[in-house]
Order: structure tokens, then C-alpha cells, then sequence
């Protein structure tokens, strides 16, 4: 999966390379899935959610431009597999996920993996985690119609916002840089996510 799909496809942060490397991803599939957990494709994780496909969560992550100190936030917990891979490459992840099923069980599956700089919470995405803010970074896993205010707000200046903006069915990859005085945003390639719910994100 790594050399061909990571790699292969042009991922070059040689420590995104190795969290890909190191983390299973099949114990963050449901079990009868677990013969296709390094295909190409995105998987259902149950609750119309889903594990999104290695090349994206990889082109995501190294979007972040993290160097291991950093405070990140990550909208859509599911079944885990990304707040692993952040938590291998920054200080500390705060997670929040709508589903508390999904919750619930990836915190059992990151406690049991050992994980120590993992927060969850469960809650609305879309309005981010005050509590925890400024964010170095911020990575949202579903697609929403605009980028939400609250996230612009808790995101630090030289912090770095990942996103699918767009329609229901197809979104662009953004990432927005914030500076001392405005946003920058740049455009990194279509993609196609779940719909972001809640406040300031698609209504179900």
C-alpha cells in the first residue's frame, strides 16, 4: 500500500511515509472488511461514515506540514485511523466526532494501541473545541459547504486548515493559512467526502 499508493502517487514527507508504514490499518476496518483494509478506496465504517482512502488521508496529513510539536484538531474521529496517524506525527491530537458509537470505539481501539496524546471529545464539529484552542493545525474528514467560521477562529496564526469544500457529491481539497492579518487558500485537488454536519456544515 505504502510504495505504491502513498509513494508512488508522490507523498514525500518521509514521516508521513513511516506513520503510514507503521500503522495497521486493517484493525481500524469492521472485521468483514478486513481482506480489503489497504485497497485503494475509501470503506464503510458503519452510521453512513466513512475510513477514507490511504492516498487521501496521507495527501491530507502532509498538507498539515507537521514537524512533532504541534497542537491539532481533527473534525471526524470514525474509526480512529487518522487521529493514529496524527497522533504519530504531532504533540497532541483533540478529536471530536459527532457519532458516539464511533466515539466510543475508537477510543478503545487507540487506548489498547497505546496512545497517550489523543483527546476525544463528542460533540458538533463544526464549531471546533474552544476549550483546547489556538490550533497549530486543524484536518476536517468530511466535506462541507464552506469553510467554518469557528475553525478560521481557533486556528493560530502560521496555523494550517485541511478541508473539502464544495457539493454533496464532490468537494476540492483546500488548505487555508492563516497569517497575522488574513487567510491564505490554496487549492490541492479534488476529492469526495461524507457530507459535515452540523451547525455550519451541511444539515442532514
Amino acid at each position: 500500500m505504502v510504495q505504491e499508493q502513498i509513494i508512488g502517487r508522490g507523498i514525500g514527507d518521509a514521516r508521513v511515509i513511516a506513520a503510514m508504514r507503521k500503522i495497521s490499518r486493517h484493525l481500524f476496518v469492521d472485521p468483514g472488511l478486513v481482506n480489503r483494509a489497504y485497497d485503494d478506496s475509501a470503506l464503510p465504517i458503519g452510521d453512513k461514515q466513512t475510513l477514507s482512502q490511504p492516498y487521501i488521508a496521507a495527501r491530507m496529513t502532509e498538507a498539515l506540514r507537521l514537524t512533532g510539536m504541534e497542537k491539532v484538531l481533527e473534525l471526524g474521529t470514525g474509526s480512529g485511523y487518522q487521529t493514529a496517524l496524527l497522533a504519530e506525527l504531532c504533540f497532541n491530537v483533540f478529536s471530536v466526532e459527532k457519532l458516539r458509537a464511533l466515539s466510543r470505539n475508537a477510543r478503545t481501539l487507540l487506548d489498547r494501541l497505546g496512545y497517550q496524546n489523543i483527546a476525544l471529545h463528542v460533540g458538533d464539529g463544526t464549531i471546533g473545541w474552544s476549550e483546547h484552542a489556538p490550533y497549530n493545525a486543524i484536518i476536517v474528514t468530511a466535506g462541507a459547504p464552506n469553510v467554518p467560521k469557528p475553525l478560521l477562529d481557533q486556528l493560530s496564526v502560521g496555523g494550517r486548515l485541511v478541508i473539502p469544500i464544495g457539493a454533496e457529491q464532490a468537494q476540492i481539497l483546500i488548505r487555508v493559512s492563516r497569517t497575522r492579518s488574513s487567510f491564505k487558500e490554496e487549492q490541492l485537488g479534488e476529492c469526495k467526502f461524507v457530507k459535515l454536519l452540523g451547525k455550519y456544515g451541511w444539515r442532514d
